[in-house]
């Protein structure tokens, strides 16, 4: 015989399953608008979180379609001579493969895109003497590729190519000539006056070969340095001082012209026998070796202000010592080089080693660490292809920023 005490409770058990669906039914729906409000508000914010979490800026947004060109204009060149994508003049042919990855992956096409890339390879005629390029034909060759963008593209002639972007990575940017008095006179090119320019070139202040919309960038660095020494911090430095390169006893050359205006010649006659400094004329295979023993690697101008051995000493932890009076450097709002590198005026290069002493005795720990920032040093090199944060990716950011001011006036249609 069945109990009825347990048939009384199974009449009960639908109804109490009854009165859990309808609590389940309930609250799905306000679990679900629980869920839709938090992912509305909240998923947007995750890009961010996750850059503020890594330390990176947002991707760069501008949008750079590189013209396909006539091998002639550039890839000729590189594979006539490898030097021409490894030398301290190649961000030209870096940016330009930096980008045409970019562009392949992204499908970007002319007709989307923001600005457009010329890429004429005008530092890679390795016909002189002495090894370094030639730029004799560099004014011709660039006439060349705008007359040919001109006549088979619209895009030029809308903005008469304020909105086209070319790399000019050598001496005295703009102006094509390694020589400044003879730079200067030249001036730049009618044809590019209204466009932007990526150069090595800088200085404060009005200068001929500057006066066009443009960017200061990097001197190229093979990116395998910046591996060469991955941690820079563990390094055993026993150089104070180091530099290595032209020290003319003589300066002034056939031409009349005072290289480095006497700066290196100074150095050498103040300090060659100073056990301190490390010193050397001779050209030397293994010279970055000795900049990753270094505390201080002097970086005087030479012809131009600039030179290979800022990105070179920052890549390798040693603190650049800059000797240019009046440099521009390259992406002052990421690299701070203040905090990274000291500046000497040209007149006070007698005074040097009082300045590397003060240095090492107060501030050396805090420099070294800021040089050391890994951020820093990814900045300086043109990645194949562009790695986020680094010196393509800085050059997009930079010219990201000029497409407001290009829009305003009317540049763009």
């Amino acid at each position: 015989m069945r109990d009825p005490k347990h048939k009384a409770a199974r009449a009960h058990k639908p109804r109490r399953f009854n009165m859990l669906d309808k609590l389940r039914k309930r609250y799905r729906w306000s679990w679900l608008l629980w869920v839709a409000l938090s992912a509305y508000l909240f998923l947007p914010a995750l890009p961010s979180l996750r850059r503020s979490s890594s330390g990176s800026e947002p991707r760069p947004g501008v949008r750079i379609y590189a013209y396909d060109l006539p091998p002639r204009f550039n890839r000729a060149w590189v594979d006539a001579d490898a030097r021409c994508a490894r030398h301290l003049f190649a961000a030209e042919v870096a940016v330009h493969e930096a980008l045409m990855l970019r562009q392949r992956r992204s499908g970007l096409r002319a007709e989307e895109a923001d600005l457009f890339l010329v890429p004429v390879y005008v530092s890679c005629n390795f016909s002189t003497p002495t090894g370094l390029p030639s730029l004799a034909h560099a004014r011709g060759m660039l006439a060349e590729a705008v007359d040919l963008v001109r006549a088979e593209m619209p895009y030029w002639n809308r903005s008469d190519g304020a909105d086209h972007v070319f790399v000019a990575s050598h001496d005295f940017g703009s102006c094509f000539h390694p020589m400044e008095d003879v730079a200067i006179a030249a001036g730049i090119p009618e044809f590019l006056k209204r466009s932007i320019l990526l150069q090595t070139f800088g200085v404060q202040g009005r200068h001929t070969c500057q006066e066009v919309d443009h960017v200061v960038i990097p001197p190229h660095v093979p990116p395998e340095v910046a591996r060469e020494l991955p941690e820079p911090e563990k390094a055993h430095r026993d150089i104070f001082a180091f530099f290595r390169g032209k020290m003319e006893v003589h300066p002034k050359n056939i031409t009349g012209h005072f290289y480095s205006r006497k700066v290196r010649t100074e150095l050498l006659q103040l300090y060659g026998r100073n056990r301190k400094f490390y010193l050397k004329r001779k050209q030397y295979d293994g010279y970055r070796l000795e900049m990753a023993r270094s505390l201080f690697c002097l970086c005087p101008l030479g012809w131009a202000p600039w030179s290979p051995r800022l990105v070179e000493s920052v890549l390798l932890g040693c603190i650049p010592v800059i000797i240019a009076d009046n440099i521009r450097l390259p992406f002052p709002d990421v690299l701070r080089w203040p905090d990274i590198s000291l500046q000497v005026a040209e007149r006070d290069v007698v005074s040097l080693e009082a300045v590397l002493d003060h240095v090492a005795a107060t501030n050396l720990t805090m420099m070294q660490r800021n040089l050391w920032d890994p951020v820093k040093r990814r900045a300086l090199v043109f990645n194949r292809p562009m790695e986020e944060g680094d010196a393509t990716w800085q050059v997009l950011k930079e010219l990201e920023g000029k497409l407001d001011g290009l829009r305003q006036q009317g540049r763009k249609s």
